[in-house]
This record gives structure tokens, C-alpha cells and sequence, in this order.
């Protein structure tokens, strides 16, 4: 199996794209033209940067060989390569969802090992 990716959205998102089955992205993603993934290693900081304080977050696990739209790798934050799916997230291709609740300090807490955000 490949390494897993992540998408990190709203519990609302979420609990629409399983009664749908799928994801089209947030709006920032579809005026984008793709959805925003990250690796396992970027995680943290897309929390840090893009949804700090906020709460209600759900994170998803994602095979990417369970993909049915291209993804591809391209540069972002500093020249690094952050996975982007140039389709819909088919709700079959998720591994596991986890609830990201915030810490006394206003972090939020990762799942999986990922580390504490």
C-alpha cells in the first residue's frame, strides 16, 4: 500500500460526503480546481496555518491507490510537494476519520501518531 494521505474539512463536510459517498472539496478546493491533500509529515502545519483555533475538524485517512481521480504531486509551501486530487473523493477510498478536538493550549490533537498538531 502507498502512504496514506490526509484532507482535513469540516464534521459537516464529512458527514454530507458520506451520505452523498463523495467529496468535491471545500470551496477554497474547488476555486482551486482540485482538493488539498497532505502527507503525513505536512499535516501539522496545514492545521497550524490553515485552521488554527477552529473547531469541528474531522481529519481523513486516504489510500491513494483507492483513487478513481488523478492525483498529483506538485510544489506549495516552500517548493514542497503536497498531493492534489484532481477529481472527487470517492468515500470508499477513506481509510479511517478521526475527530480533531483542541487542547487546553489551542492545538489540535492528532490521531494516528501523527503527532499532537
Amino acid at each position: 500500500m502507498e502512504q496514506p494521505i490526509y484532507k482535513i474539512l469540516g464534521a459537516d463536510e464529512w458527514a454530507a460526503a458520506e451520505a452523498a459517498g463523495v467529496y468535491a472539496g471545500s470551496a477554497l478546493d474547488r476555486a482551486d480546481g482540485f482538493i488539498h491533500f497532505s502527507t503525513a509529515a505536512q499535516v501539522a502545519d496545514t492545521l497550524r496555518r490553515h485552521f488554527a483555533g477552529r473547531e469541528g475538524l474531522v481529519l481523513l485517512e486516504v489510500d491513494p491507490a483507492r483513487l478513481a481521480a488523478p492525483l498529483r504531486w506538485e510544489p506549495a509551501r516552500g517548493g514542497a510537494l503536497f498531493p492534489h486530487l484532481y477529481g472527487r473523493l470517492d468515500c470508499a477510498a477513506v481509510m479511517a476519520a478521526a475527530v480533531l478536538p483542541l487542547g487546553d493550549d489551542g492545538r489540535h490533537r492528532l490521531p494516528w501518531g501523527l503527532g499532537d498538531g
